[in-house]
């Protein structure tokens, strides 16, 4: 049972780099750019749902669709100020401007609410008659097998976020226009395409699933500070370079193959090791096929 109870984790955890890796994989297929501030997005989202939680006592339905709400306007606000005008600048300039914004959204962060600690307060917790405590997992074969409500929520959530981006991606006017841009922007364009109000569209979404990510992960591992989203976030972009980044199932599958590698290194090699064996796992993937398992090989035409 111990074996499975890793797997489930793995899983678990897997959905959240998934969710996280959206954000890589869309950015990347549109704009053909690395948003790596796009973990500290998440950090924002998970301190925005736990003030409106804690300070202002909303409901935690509300606190998450307002965390999502705000990340989403910071994602626009962040393409728009640091990205756009970077559009035809060599791609190094635009890496070195993410890696800035990422560095002042921690130091806004620390600024804002300090290097101490926050728990994070779990959402996915019942009280059951009699007991002392809230009940948090579903028990099976006698306790021997034990499912956190938060797994569950994040597995599903990542499924249903999955089916719903490739529904939108695939028949509406918009994802399509997305899928355009990410062949060939100059043609997109041409035939009437708003290309900059397609990347802005897709850093909103993506930083709208950051603030669901950043709650799940808070809720599962609940130590919150202003550096939360950073190690997560290099993770999930491997995990979006694991699974082929572009591709959304190349995301899932990714985030899913990470999440349960990390456990079973954590169970059964070492904690300290486990980051080194995740690493060493996507190395020997490029090397075998360097777009990825579900990445597409192209051509550049000379």
């Amino acid at each position: 049972m111990s074996f499975l109870n890793f797997i489930i984790s793995g899983i678990s955890l897997g959905s959240i780099y998934a969710i996280i890796a959206l954000g890589y994989t869309m950015v990347y297929g549109i704009a053909k750019m690395l948003n790596f501030a796009h973990g500290d997005v998440i950090m924002v989202g998970a301190y925005i749902c736990f003030f409106a939680f804690t300070k202002f006592n909303l409901p935690p339905v509300v606190s998450v669709l307002l965390a999502m709400a705000l990340c989403t306007v910071l994602g626009m606000t962040i393409e728009k100020l640091a990205y756009k005008p970077l559009r035809q600048a060599p791609k190094l300039a635009v890496l070195i401007t993410a890696i800035g914004v990422s560095y002042f959204l921690q130091n806004a962060a620390l600024l804002l609410w300090t290097s101490n600690p926050k728990v994070f307060p779990n959402f996915f917790s019942r009280s059951q008659a009699g007991a002392a405590e809230a009940v948090n997992s579903f028990s099976f074969f006698g306790g021997q097998l034990r499912i956190s409500y938060v797994t569950v929520v994040t597995i599903l959530v990542c499924l249903v976020i999955m089916l719903a981006l490739t529904i939108f991606t695939g028949r509406t006017k918009m994802g399509k226009a997305m899928r355009a841009c990410s062949e060939d922007k100059g043609a997109a364009e041409l035939m009437g395409i708003n290309v900059d109000t397609t990347i802005s569209v897709t850093f909103a979404i993506g930083s709208g699933l950051a603030a669901i990510a950043g709650v799940l992960l808070c809720s599962a591992y609940p130590t919150l500070v202003p550096t939360t989203g950073s190690m997560p976030g290099i993770k999930a972009f491997t995990a979006a370079v694991f699974g082929g980044i572009g591709s959304i199932p190349g995301a899932l599958l990714g985030g899913l193959m990470l999440g349960v590698i990390e456990i079973l290194a954590k169970a059964y090699i070492s904690t300290q090791m486990s980051d080194a064996v995740v690493f060493a796992v996507l190395i020997i993937v490029l090397l075998v096929k360097p777009s990825g398992l579900l990445g597409k090989q192209i051509h550049e035409k000379v």
